[in-house]
């Protein structure tokens, strides 16, 4: 390793994190909206993923107004994924918001400023402008100081092309920025007059020789062609919610960073509204909407629905997402009403509904296998059949994380090139998923019951054998009597309570195991239903 001074000195490594959902790219649907099996980071859910793409079709050309979106099914099937892939089917600008019901309800602020917050940022304005800019070498800088050193600097700036060369005057902000960026000759500058904006683009080739030495920074373009002055069209995306809150704010783009949005009057939203409504008739902004997705949706409130209603109706609203793992009809909260799902049913009214279902195995190895190539995790047909098998029985985001955390181990080896099945065993010894780490618990729990039965049971003896030899002589022969059933009746009750409590918690571990039994024959039967049988890729597949 280098070092400077006595200083070691490291390359620069970039870090790139790798999210849940950052494999998808879309829907992976043809253009006639048929899905392919494994396309665009999506695989199986063909049925949800079909639907969701008809929603598609039908918001890009606007037919699902006052509408929202209600995907069901079981934890780990796939809702949010196709929440992700709605929104990027919908464009690179439509701005994609996924919250939970939870965090709706705060101290800080009402739960419907918190929903037209979470609805605003999922609302998106491209707007259109037109600024002179100016593009060219810098030849020279001239900055006339006052001679009493206060007041306004003014000053000149030459600019030239391969075509022209031309002098321009200067404000005192244009020469507080140079010289701040320490401009000098050479350099090829972007300024924007109207921002009042400064961009260096590098340093011009025909200038190197000028300079002893340059930073491996500088980036060095050809001198620009044409015109000094040119007319460039920039668009610039912001939300809804950021232009409610620059100007609802005194220190207007600093809120957004630091978080203080507070409670925003309705006054400055209708105002906002009339301006953007005024641009999009004018052609200067454009409106995208987006998509909000609200997960576990069941822990919302009636309150919450009947304002959702309101929201969804709106001249300006994006496309509202929300999916629960509810089953059945039960009581909606903070009320004494029941409904499918725990969501009113004029909510269910206005919502489409989209169905998930369990993957199959071979589904669950395909997205195994979309998740290694997107971490950059070398993986054999034989490894992926081990970790399918670990989501089957024990839940898909325990086999991702597995992935990432056995990719992790195997680099600890040197002479590993590829994922091991040692690996992976290692990786599920350091890191428990839910049914053992239940089934470790239930065990924990029989051992101290039946301490705990003992020590009563000692305890209850040894009252007794005390109050006995209170009661000594041949007077007390019946309360000695008396004393020692008494005493054989509560250690009848303390083991008839505690050997209750161990056939409960033995009846929970029995249904425990005897669910994650079931789930290895149901995994070993899709198995061979998809045509995984022997040690090699089949030929064809099943999904």
């Amino acid at each position: 390793m280098a070092t400077i001074d006595g200083v070691e000195v490291r390359p620069i490594v970039k870090v790139e994190r790798a999210s849940l959902h950052s494999h998808i790219r879309g829907l992976g649907l043809t253009p006639s909206l048929e899905p392919t099996p494994v396309a665009d980071g999506m695989a199986g859910q063909v049925q949800a993923r079909k639907g969701a793409g008809v929603i598609v079709k039908m918001i890009k050309e606007g037919k699902i107004s006052g509408r929202a979106i209600l995907i069901n099914g079981p934890v780990g099937s796939g809702k949010t994924a196709i929440a992700t892939g709605i929104a990027k089917e919908l464009g690179a600008d439509a701005p994609f918001v996924a919250i939970n019901a939870a965090e709706i309800f705060s101290k800080e602020i009402s739960y419907t400023e918190a929903l037209i917050q979470a609805f605003r940022q999922a609302i998106a304005i491209r707007i259109k402008e037109t600024s002179d800019v100016l593009c060219g070498e810098v030849v020279s800088i001239e900055v006339d100081r006052p001679v009493s050193g206060q007041g306004p600097k003014l000053g000149k700036l030459t600019l030239r092309t391969a075509d022209m060369e031309s002098i321009y005057e200067m404000g005192g902000k244009l020469i507080e920025k140079m010289m701040k960026m320490e401009v000098q000759s050479g350099d090829v500058l972007h300024i924007d007059r109207t921002q009042c904006s400064v961009i260096r683009v590098g340093r011009t080739k025909g200038t190197t020789a000028m300079f002893d030495a340059m930073g491996s920074d500088v980036k060095l373009v050809n001198l620009p062609e044409g015109e000094l002055q040119k007319k460039i069209e920039q668009t610039h995306t912001v939300s809804l919610h950021e232009i409610d809150v620059i100007n609802s704010r005194a220190k207007g783009y600093e809120a957004i960073f630091t978080g203080d949005t507070g409670e925003i009057s309705h006054e400055v939203r209708a105002a906002i509204n009339k301006k953007v409504t005024e641009w999009r008739d004018e052609g200067r902004a454009q409106i995208v909407s987006g998509v909000l997705f609200i997960d576990e949706a069941h822990l919302l409130t009636m309150r919450c629905f009947s304002f959702l209603n309101r929201l969804i109706e709106g001249d300006i609203s994006p496309l509202l997402i929300i999916a629960t793992n509810a089953k059945g009809v039960r009581q909606i909260r903070e009320s004494e009403h029941r409904s499918p799902m725990g969501i009113p049913r004029d909510f269910l009214d206005r919502s489409l509904v989209i169905k998930t279902r369990n993957y199959s195995f071979e589904e669950f190895r395909q997205i195994l296998l979309i998740r290694a190539q997107e971490e950059d995790i070398s993986i054999t047909y034989s490894m992926s059949r081990v970790l399918s098998e670990l989501a089957y029985r024990m839940g898909l985001r325990y086999a991702l994380q597995l992935l990432a955390i056995s990719d992790i181990i195997r680099k600890r080896d040197p002479e590993a090139k590829e994922l091991a099945k040692p690996h992976i065993q290692e990786a599920t010894a350091l890191f428990s998923d839910v049914a053992r780490a239940q089934l470790k618990s239930i065990q924990k729990r029989i051992q101290f019951a039946q301490i705990r039965q003992q020590a009563d049971l000692l305890m209850l003896k040894e009252r007794a054998r005390l109050r006995l030899l209170t009661l000594q002589g041949e007077q007390h022969r019946s309360l000695r009597a008396l004393a020692i059933k008494e005493a054989e009746q509560a250690a009848e009750n303390i083991t008839a309570n505690y050997e209750k409590q161990k056939a409960q918690l033995n009846e929970r571990k029995n249904e425990i195991s005897q669910r994650m039994t079931d789930l290895g024959v149901r995994c070993k039967l899709d198995a061979a239903r998809c045509g995984h049988t022997g040690t090699t890729e089949p030929q064809n597949i099943i999904f």
